[in-house]
């Protein structure tokens, strides 16, 4: 029974997501900025270990955007700003270990960590009008550190991977509110999220699928309460016999969408709802070496469509290593 219950909460939540897919959009955010980075799980190397083993991923993104919709002022720390150009950089350490256990029939369980260090540069508009003064802050340390105590693969069949995981991001990075740049956020986020995996070797084929729900803490320092994000990811991609391994070229795409609105006193641009759309080209490549399988992926997001949240592309360079 249980394991019936496993498998719906996988396959629903992503059906759900399918048929909404025309409208979703995304979160709001203090500082127009959250946990969820759009794309980040998105493709196989995101996906959890199906069998007993211990995985190495390190990534690097990069990401210039501006945050500016029709005047409305941005709530930045206990500022409200005006075009606020973002430029932030990450590389982050995750390790996953599956330790070959099922933690309910069929359902192998793996728990994760990821370690970012970010460098950050944010410049905004403070005041208004004649009044307005251009301001600019750089930040750069550990990040708020991400806690993944539960992962779940499940074999539908020889060629589809169900994903279910609890991510935690704690607020472990520097926080100030009276500056515009920093590595953390000063609040906690719990995020459930559920995927769908397709592999097929014989024709050189991956698909995957993952949505999830981030739902934030207050930051007590400015008693701002993000407010509730919905996420939905996938990637397609076509490998071929290349370069000593397997070389693949694809599409990813992203949407996100506020599923309630910023509260608090210092939400004082009132809910400020926002949304995002976004896709682009990836390129990935897998192998064994020294017994071991590697990945690597490259990809760019293309911002389509972005509302009361930061627009322009985003880069990311993923690698990982399977022991």
């Amino acid at each position: 029974m249980l394991n019936v219950l496993l498998r719906s909460a996988v396959i629903m939540p992503l059906f759900v997501s399918l048929l909404g897919v025309g409208s979703v959009s995304c979160v709001a955010a203090e500082a127009g900025q959250s946990h969820y980075w759009p794309g980040s799980i998105a493709s196989v190397i995101d996906r959890a270990s199906p069998s007993e083993s211990l995985v190495i991923n390190v990534s690097t993104r990069r990401h210039e955007g501006r945050v500016s919709h029709n005047g409305t002022p941005v709530p930045v720390g206990r500022f409200l700003a005006t075009d606020v150009d973002i430029e932030s950089e990450m590389l982050a350490v995750a390790v996953n270990w599956n330790p070959g256990r099922e933690i309910v029939e069929d359902w192998m369980y793996s728990a994760g960590m990821k370690i970012p260090y970010i460098s950050q540069q944010v410049t905004a508009t403070i005041g208004s009008g004649n009044s307005g003064v251009r301001k600019s802050d750089k930040d750069s340390g550990a990040g708020d550190i991400l806690l993944s105590p539960l992962m779940l693969s499940y074999a539908v069949n020889r060629t589809w991977w169900g994903d279910v995981r609890f991510n935690i991001y704690a607020p472990t990075g520097r926080y100030d509110a009276e500056s515009l740049a920093n590595t953390g956020t000063n609040y906690w986020t719990f995020e459930p999220i559920v995927g769908l995996v397709h592999i097929e070797p014989a024709v050189g084929r991956e698909f995957s699928l993952f949505s999830g729900m981030a739902v934030n803490t207050r930051n007590t320092d400015t008693d701002y309460h993000t407010g509730a994000q919905f996420h939905l990811a996938s990637t397609y991609v076509q490998y071929a016999i290349l370069l000593g391994g397997f070389t693949g070229i694809g599409v990813s795409a992203y949407l996100f969408r506020q599923l309630s609105g910023d509260s608090g006193s210092g939400a004082s641009s009132g809910d400020f709802k926002s949304h995002g759309v976004g896709l682009g080209p990836v390129l990935s490549y897998r192998s064994r070496w020294g017994g071991s399988a590697i990945m690597a992926e490259l990809k760019c997001f293309y911002s389509v469509e972005s509302t009361r949240s930061p627009d322009g592309n985003h880069f990311s360079l993923k690698f990982s290593m399977t022991y």
